[in-house]
């Protein structure tokens, strides 16, 4: 397939907001995809894709962890993982805790949750309207996440208290300590920054690994590459790399040559180079896969082979594209021999790789709900963990720092997959969630250089 690289002159603008808030949602498309050969079930009719609808979950408090088959989290199972490539000083790995960030897309919030303790110890609000319909989040190397809004504008939250700055007139660190405890707009001085967009669709966010001072022992000049376009207009969508530290919107990469509907781009991705990787749904057929240069002198776009209809995205450690197709198979780009692999017919959703090469796929459509693993290399099946009638609706795959899978469903759960006893434990609370993004930074750390 032909490819292109294109000029792109990129722009030191602020964007200001103005995006519109009205809800709208579109369906996704029917089809029908034979079902995992290893789980069996019958293909089920597809439901609205990429909702972010109010859900009937409420918010609440930390449920008693469960599990099935009478597995436990807790059972002093170790996990050779392995930890970001950063130079040694004073022997730390730069990462001592381990987070996932879930988007409550119906209310307005991201949630942060221990994925060791499974609490969750914050709930914070991501646009001053508290209507941005958030869905992406991406984690950084040091566990701070940047949230996307559907409908406009991204927002950066620290991590650790230590790290959030006493702004808003109160002596001491005011901000949210669980599900319960959602400050109102401005209050919260963990809120890092947020950074507004005049358009009226923003999916993809991913985070650069920056630089690695060895002095300061620290990661430093940290990016956040986003896009937005708007809705059923031709020629709108643009890539876009914000300043991690401050928000400040560094450069527009412009590409006239997508179209968007009713999505817009749809997930990104960033590899060790820190060049940008996205793809768009509505684009017509074959679908575009974008690759942004990471100083925004250029871009490629690279036709997704048919039948692969892209949603989730991930770059594996050996810098291949991953598309997780939720209509005719998922597809690997290899951006060295610039050829595709694909596996027809196995669909699913969210999609990362773990630290033993198997690549983790949230299953899809959802006749069977659970996750699958495809061989990183051959890309052939190797485990299934089969959670129909347990888990409904199995969307987000991310891994976490101590090997375990999590798959975040569209009601109010996410789950904690061992993936050797094939057990599951379960965090109930949140709030119409929706991510399948990089929302642990585990996949960041797979292809950060250090």
């Amino acid at each position: 397939m032909q490819t292109r690289w294109i000029s792109a002159v990129g722009s030191l603008a602020l964007l200001s907001c103005g995006g519109t808030d009205d809800g709208s949602r579109a369906s996704g498309a029917d089809g029908g995809v034979p079902p995992l050969p290893t789980t069996g079930g019958a293909t089920g009719d597809r439901t609205t894709d990429d909702p972010g609808q109010t859900m009937g979950g409420s918010q609440g408090t930390s449920s008693s962890p469960t599990s099935a088959d009478g597995g436990s989290a807790d059972d002093g199972l170790v996990f050779d993982v392995g930890s970001p490539d950063v130079p040694p000083c004073g022997g730390g790995t730069g990462l001592d805790f381990s987070y996932i960030w879930v988007a409550n897309s119906s209310q307005g919030t991201v949630s942060k949750i221990d994925t060791q303790t499974m609490a969750e110890l914050g709930r914070y609000r991501v646009r001053p309207d508290s209507a941005g319909n958030p869905s992406r989040t991406s984690v950084n190397l040091v566990g701070d996440v940047a949230v996307a809004n559907r409908a406009g504008g991204i927002a950066k939250i620290y991590a650790v208290e230590s790290r959030c700055v006493d702004s808003n007139g109160t002596p001491g660190i005011q901000t949210s300590t669980g599900p319960a405890d959602i400050l109102p707009w401005g209050e919260d001085e963990c809120l890092a920054w947020y950074a507004p967009i005049t358009q009226n669709q923003q999916r993809p966010v991913a985070w650069t690994s920056g630089v690695f001072d060895e002095t300061e022992c620290a990661w430093t000049e940290q990016k956040v590459w986003a896009t937005a376009s708007n809705a059923s207009s031709a020629g709108s969508v643009v890539a876009m790399r914000f300043n991690g530290d401050t928000g400040a919107l560094e450069l527009e990469v412009p590409v006239p040559e997508l179209s968007s509907g009713g999505f817009g781009p749809y997930g990104g991705a960033v590899d060790a180079n820190n060049d940008f990787w996205f793809h768009s749904r509505d684009s017509g057929v074959p679908h575009p896969l974008v690759h942004v240069a990471a100083d925004g002198s250029s871009y490629e776009i690279i036709p997704v082979p048919d039948p692969v209809n892209p949603y989730g995205i991930t770059i594996d450690s050996s810098g291949r594209v991953w598309l997780a197709g939720y209509q005719g198979g998922i597809g690997r780009y290899d951006p060295v021999l610039g050829s595709w692999q694909t596996v027809p017919g196995v669909t699913g959703l969210g999609i990362q790789e773990d630290a033993q090469g198997r690549m983790w796929m949230a299953i899809y459509p959802w006749a069977t709900t659970g996750v699958v693993a495809f061989d990183v290399e051959t890309m052939a099946i190797v485990q299934t963990i089969d959670m129909t009638g347990v888990a409904p609706q199995s969307r987000g795959v991310s891994i976490d720092f101590d090997g375990y899978i999590w798959m975040v469903d569209q009601t109010d759960s996410a789950w904690k997959l061992d993936p050797d006893a094939g057990t599951w434990e379960r965090y109930q609370g949140l709030t119409g969630p929706y991510t399948y993004s990089d929302m642990t930074g585990w996949g960041l750390s797979l292809v950060s250089e250090g």
